[in-house]
């Protein structure tokens, strides 16, 4: 029995579009996702799964809803996952007090720091549990065939993750990543709150560090960044990112446009090459 409530499923593009809620242990309370399935897969075929990390204040409707992924998913025949960014009603004070910490703004980490400890664990429930719940109710082609990348505080994650456990994730990338959490203000309000005043214990969730220290992903990670994105200079700080890749010999495409922001306009602009980047590194 599948462990997901199924609140609605929308047909589009040949596939199906389902919007979900289930119990989460990682999180301690109810978490809503999307998953987009494919074309085809009634007759007992199966698929592989990409994954979306949402950036702050958003939840799985804004990646569903505005980036134009279904068609393409469609076509390339990718099981499409969207998880919300936060623990909801946690209870927790404060969590509802300020944009970019606290509820929508879980920084796909794992807090060590009371109270957020208990209930923000979103780096295991992104990489553990949720993978896990996925392939036992929907007809994907196992851990073998998964892929991960997101947007501003999802692109963050989608590195991390990717760097971290690249056995895990057979192709990363991002859009407007945060690439150096640690060194940015939106990285050090939330990892001094959620993980507490060492720094060094932020390393682990800093893609620029984590590169510095070793972690290496086999493919090729994709970048795309706006060039009028307001965020670029104070924020995100990819030319940091590129300038470990290299020193590291970690490949990596970044790639500049000029005139684009940080909205989901951009997304929109370019998920369709994010989504054949992934369906290249998982065939076969």
């Amino acid at each position: 029995m599948t462990a997901f409530e199924t609140l609605k499923s929308i047909r589009l593009f040949g596939g199906t579009q389902h919007y979900l809620r289930h119990a989460s242990r990682e999180c301690g309370g109810p978490m809503e996702l999307t998953v987009y399935q494919p074309p085809g897969l009634e007759e007992g075929g199966v698929a592989p799964v990409v994954y979306f990390l949402s950036g702050l204040t958003c939840t799985a409707e804004n990646f569903t809803t505005k980036a134009g992924a279904q068609r393409v998913a469609a076509e390339l025949g990718l099981i499409v996952v969207a998880p919300d960014t936060s623990p909801r009603g946690a209870g927790i004070a404060g969590e509802d007090d300020d944009w970019d910490f606290g509820t929508g703004a879980g920084f796909y980490v794992d807090a060590t720091e009371a109270p957020w400890s208990e209930r923000y664990r979103m780096y295991s429930y992104v990489t553990g549990e949720l993978p896990g719940l996925v392939d036992a109710a929907f007809p994907t082609a196992g851990p073998e065939r998964r892929s991960i990348f997101g947007h501003s505080m999802g692109g963050h994650g989608a590195l991390v993750i990717g760097l971290r456990e690249p056995a895990r994730w057979r192709s990363i990338s991002a859009l407007s990543p945060i690439c150096a959490p640690s060194e940015c203000p939106w990285g050090e309000k939330a990892f001094g709150a959620y993980l507490g005043d060492d720094r060094e214990a932020w390393a682990r969730y800093d893609a620029t560090r984590l590169v510095e220290s070793g972690a290496r992903h086999p493919g090729t990670i994709l970048i795309d960044q706006g060039q009028a994105d307001p965020f670029l200079e104070r924020e995100l700080h990819p030319a940091r990112f590129e300038a470990a890749c290299e020193a590291a010999g970690q490949p990596l495409e970044l790639r500049m446009h000029e005139g684009y922001d940080h909205s989901y306009f951009f997304i929109a602009s370019f998920v369709e090459d994010h989504l054949r980047h992934h369906a290249a590194a998982l065939e076969g």
